[in-house]
């Protein structure tokens, strides 16, 4: 089966909306509508089935031929028990969004801070181009609220106080 992005994961991509892994990226990247799965996988990036499905599962890729997903991944499926192959992938993106619903005050947990910050701080030193190359790095390599708050003083100087506004009350409001 060949894949392709969809407009969604062409959006979702540019905007960073969605955390992709290094991997996923890769495997993106190289869905262009011209290569099988297997040529994907065969790339040499490590490039694993589950993260392919797991992007079709967000809507990222699609079939080529618009045929249905569920056949495509079903041999998957079928080669490791449902319950053990459907919520491998699930975790990592379930796990971010759970606390949400925590505190009964009002107050945020440090989770959901992150969660609403990272893609304003994706956003802001992506739109730096080359001369936040390294900036926008950092800020893909984190992964909890304490990392994020660590580098919000280079992306308050980079961007300046009045587009760093969104991100500030994401990562401190």
């Amino acid at each position: 089966m060949i894949l392709v992005k969809t407009e969604a994961g062409q959006q979702a991509f540019r905007d960073r909306t969605v955390r992709l892994t290094p991997r996923q990226r890769s495997a993106f990247i190289l869905c262009d509508g011209k290569r099988t799965i297997e040529e994907v996988q065969a790339a040499g990036m490590s490039i694993e089935r589950e993260d392919l499905d797991q992007m079709i599962e967000l809507g990222l890729l699609g079939p080529l031929d618009g045929a249905p997903v569920v056949t495509a991944s079903a041999p998957v499926a079928q080669a490791e028990p449902p319950p053990v192959a459907a919520p491998t992938p699930r975790p990592a993106l379930a796990a971010v969004p759970a606390p949400a619903a925590a505190p009964a005050d009002g107050a945020r947990s440090p989770q959901q801070r992150y969660k609403d910050a990272y893609p304003i701080a994706t956003r802001l030193s992506g739109s730096l181009g080359l001369r936040g190359f390294r900036l926008n790095l950092s800020v893909e390599g984190t992964s909890n609220y304490e990392e994020l708050l660590a580098l919000a003083p280079k992306i308050r100087a980079a961007v300046g106080p009045d587009k760093a506004a969104e991100f500030d009350r994401a990562l401190l409001g």
